[in-house]
């Protein structure tokens, strides 16, 4: 078992896992815990995956210290799949719900939802997304049936940090996508905070839904059984085959997190990941440009522009170029933005983020004139 040839991946998702978890994956590959096959071949229904599926959940609840009024559910469909599922099951008797459209990601989740729910933004979004409005200009509805945020938008690189926006009496409900286990979660005012585990968790194909119990039952008549929140809680997220290899996976990753101190650890260390990166862009003269107001930066996306604030695409493909030539890969801005973008999960080592900043200054170095 080798980790030799391994790039420096700073893809926005799928993402990096960490190399014990990899490692461990491989070794169990063929023969899960001597009981001569692997996971993915194992009955969903069987007394062993039971603990293992229950251990997650555990595990889960452990590290971000979830309340007990709180279930922990095993879906499919990506966060994408939860755009349609939180006004299916959270429309109950309101009329509309509220959305905070921060960037690429909570725009798509309101124009989902209108499909199921009337939508009210609380503010009126303008592109580029560089900020949040002050919470003061909002206009809030407390009859709203919910007040719906993204976290951490992912293309954008704003991130509500570090508290989550007020909630005006009425449930608040979290994408955390791709910030996920990446810092500490306050539960407070909370009705749902969901994610897909293929940025900080795991593999793509699970997500993972935390609800109020509360909230549970509220479905509407039309919600597929699949993404019914009160019929996956009925059967133990067992009410269709899971995605077994992608809890598998999460399990591990959980315990690699369980391992390097749990979130208050991992979330200084992706601060002064992030804080190595921001601090050459700011330090740069403008040869880096970050758009994001500061108050608003992403710890896990980091997006800046090479040669000034609108970029220069000659340069930036000079830099992706270097870069792959280093060892490091996927940090090609998304296609909506441009530009430079370098996704510091948890996964990814100070090592690792290191090597990026030695690249960015021999790169300025180098055109400096």
């Amino acid at each position: 078992m080798s980790l030799e040839g391994r790039k420096i991946n700073f893809a926005a998702g799928p993402a990096k896992l960490p190399e014990e978890v990899l490692l461990k994956m491989q070794e169990e590959q063929l023969n899960f815990n001597g009981l001569g096959v692997s996971v993915i071949e194992m009955s969903h229904r069987s007394k062993e995956f039971g603990a293992l599926l229950n251990e997650t959940i555990s595990l889960i609840r452990e590290l971000m210290n979830v309340p007990d009024n709180f279930e922990i559910l095993f879906m499919q469909g990506g966060g994408t799949g939860q755009f349609a599922a939180i006004p299916l099951n959270l429309k109950g008797s309101h009329d509309h719900a509220d959305y905070i459209v921060t960037g690429a990601w909570s725009s798509k989740a309101a124009e989902e939802a209108e499909k199921y729910i009337k939508v009210k933004k609380v503010f009126q979004p303008s592109k580029p997304y560089v900020t949040v409005p002050d919470q003061d200009k909002w206009v809030h509805d407390e009859k709203a049936a919910y007040l719906y945020y993204c976290a951490n938008e992912t293309v954008q690189g704003i991130e509500f940090t570090p508290t989550a926006p007020e909630s005006h009496n009425v449930p608040l409900v979290a994408d955390v996508s791709s910030n996920f286990m990446a810092r500490p979660f306050d539960f407070k005012d909370h009705g749902v905070v969901f994610g897909g585990a293929q940025k900080n968790l795991g593999a793509a194909g699970l997500t993972i839904v935390i609800v109020r119990k509360d909230l549970i039952g509220k479905q509407q008549a039309i919600t597929p059984a699949v993404f019914s929140y009160k019929e996956m809680i009925a059967n133990n997220s067992l009410y269709n085959t899971p995605p077994t290899g992608g809890i598998y996976t999460t399990n591990l990753v959980l315990k690699w997190i369980k391992s390097k101190g749990g979130l208050q650890a991992i979330y200084e260390l992706n601060l002064q990941k992030s804080g190595l990166i921001y601090g050459i862009i700011d330090n740069s003269n403008g040869f880096y440009h970050c758009a994001v107001d500061k108050s608003y930066r992403s710890i896990m996306n980091v997006c800046f522009r090479i040669g000034g604030a609108a970029g220069n695409e000659d340069l930036e493909a000079e830099f992706l170029k270097g870069a792959a030539e280093r060892n490091m890969i996927s940090l090609k801005g998304h296609r909506s933005v441009g530009g430079i973008r370098a996704s510091l999960y948890n996964a990814i080592t100070l090592e690792e983020t290191q090597v990026l900043a030695t690249w960015m200054n021999e790169f300025q170095k180098a055109h400096s004139a």
